[in-house]
């Protein structure tokens, strides 16, 4: 007797996904350059066969991803966007929510990454890149006496050695973490004022370096930097467990 034959079950996508996915590609490799309409929901209709719901389910779906931006009405339409650092951020802070992720791996994660912006930041840096980090590096200082503004200026100087270091991918990564970086500095009471004074004094010492464009002492002076704030905060008694 011949063996039964037995199928898979066979997994159809949604026609909204599917329209999603080809509209998604046309901007992507920018056939749809930012801020050009796209066709009416009529016309998408017309166009593809699909039901007016299914594409304005599509048109949901891209607008979520901030691919697209819709506007209703008459006059109103969708329009395509460029991914943009917002949209790494909004799906960073989602997984860390979601997943829970610890104060420490967050310095842990600093710590693998930033050394490494410092060492590209000295090699690749242009004058104005420079310019830029120094006048950040002074607001910093001036907002020493102001722990909520130096906290953000903080979160500011890094991010700008993340875009010295002239690698796109590395510096959106930074600037999407950057509220989680504020988040995990912001402990009840931990920024005194020797931990500040002591930020400032490693600050200058990585913006010399970067300066010079000795990318191995930034590497050195970001490394050891980010390993102090390491254990200054597994000894401060109220840093939370998790990122809150």
């Amino acid at each position: 007797m011949a063996d039964e034959l037995r199928l898979e079950p066979i997994h159809v996508p949604k026609s909204s996904d599917v329209l999603a996915q080809r509209l998604r590609k046309e901007i992507l490799r920018g056939a749809l350059a930012p801020g050009a309409p796209l066709p009416p929901e009529r016309e998408l209709v017309t166009q593809t066969g699909l039901s007016r719901g299914s594409v304005r389910e599509a048109l949901r779906i891209l607008e979520a991803e901030g691919l697209v931006s819709t506007r209703p009405g008459r006059q109103g339409g969708s329009t395509a966007r460029q991914p943009g650092d917002e949209s790494l951020a909004r799906y960073i802070d989602m997984f860390v929510e979601g997943r829970g992720i610890s104060l420490q791996s967050l310095l842990q994660t600093r710590e693998a990454v930033e050394p490494s912006l410092a060492f590209l930041a000295a090699q690749n840096r242009t004058e104005e890149d420079l310019a830029e980090l120094r006048r950040i590096t002074e607001s910093v200082e001036e907002a020493l006496d102001d722990v909520p503004r130096y906290l953000a200026e903080n979160v500011k100087w890094h991010c700008a050695i993340a875009s010295a270091s002239r690698n796109e991918l590395l510096r959106a990564f930074m600037v999407a973490i950057s509220s989680l970086i504020y988040r995990g500095s912001a402990i009840d009471d931990f920024a005194s004022d020797e931990v500040r004074r002591v930020v400032l004094k490693a600050h200058r010492r990585i913006f010399d370096a970067i300066a010079a464009k000795d990318a191995d002492a930034a590497h050195r002076r970001m490394a050891r930097h980010l390993a102090a704030l390491t254990e200054a905060v597994k000894a401060f008694p109220q840093a939370p467990a998790v990122l809150e």
